[in-house]
């Protein structure tokens, strides 16, 4: 029997009866509980975008090969623009497979750092009914409970991810994925278990930060703009001063920190707020 690789979920739809649903169908297609990661704060595509960045640059720098992963990325854009949600895409990195919404503010950090060019978008219809009629035992009026529901990350998506695990020809066309343009406007992706701000930019790309000792952090408690230094590593920000450093996400992205406190609390911030008041 063929061993499955491990699932990881980044999804939205988060709740407690979510989670063991989908959880349960992962489990029962792929013969493993899967790692569910919830993300359920103020902006879920930002944190999905740096998350999903970061899961598959850990699979770097470990010289030599590694074991597969299945990633299922469930983050729905917030444009009301699809009728019954965005399509499914899947690409491969390394041997890893990434299955995702069609959501280009995700999508874009990889085609930035990590050099994906493009995905394969699926139909569910077209790919349900290919199923059917060839490698799957699914009715006619199972195929058309699935077209016709909401909620596809539970029904669609676990079914997609084996199917391409076992090397099935799912049909798919292609759409390329382009960098962001870059823009003045940086934003909090992620505040972690210290208080830390993770930022959606590397430290050395940060508006103003070339040739600049400190940038202005607006300070949302108050409205003034705080003048914080720029350090190269959390060790070198003094004990309970705010810095600007480089974090452990990304490829060498921004951090603002607070020695030994919290600057999410410190600066009022909350995932997705803007930073930096430039000045001219």
């Amino acid at each position: 029997m063929t061993t499955l690789p491990p699932v990881v979920s980044l999804t939205d739809c988060a709740d407690p009866n979510a989670l063991a649903r989908q959880s349960t169908r992962i489990a029962t297609l792929f013969g493993s509980t899967p790692t569910v990661l919830p993300l359920t704060g103020p902006d879920p595509e930002g944190a999905a975008a740096l998350t999903l960045l970061d899961l598959l640059r850990s699979t770097d720098l470990i010289g030599g090969p590694t074991l597969p992963v299945t990633v299922l990325v469930n983050i729905a854009p917030r444009d009301g623009h699809w009728p019954n949600g965005v399509p499914f895409c899947f690409f491969r990195y390394g041997e890893h497979l990434v299955i995702s919404t069609l959501n280009r503010r995700v999508l874009a950090p990889l085609a930035t750092y990590l050099g994906l060019t493009e995905v394969q978008v699926t139909d569910v219809r077209e790919v349900l009914e290919t199923a059917a009629g060839d490698w799957a035992e699914l009715s006619a009026a199972e195929v058309e409970e699935m077209v016709r529901t909401q909620f596809r990350s539970l029904w669609y998506v676990p079914l997609l991810a084996r199917w391409l695990a076992d090397g099935r020809p799912v049909p798919a066309r292609s759409a390329p994925v382009h960098p962001e343009a870059a823009a003045d406007e940086v934003r909090v992706a992620v505040v972690d278990n210290f208080g830390n701000c993770k930022l959606d930019r590397p430290a050395a790309e940060l508006p103003g930060r070339e040739g600049a000792k400190s940038l202005f952090v607006r300070n949302r408690l108050d409205g003034r703009d705080v003048e914080v230094r720029c350090y190269d590593r959390l060790p070198d920000v003094p004990l309970g001063e705010p810095g600007i450093t480089v974090g452990s996400s990304g490829i060498g992205f921004a951090e603002l920190v607070v020695r030994g406190g919290s600057a999410a609390e410190v600066f009022g911030l909350n995932q997705g707020d803007r930073v930096f008041h430039l000045t001219s």
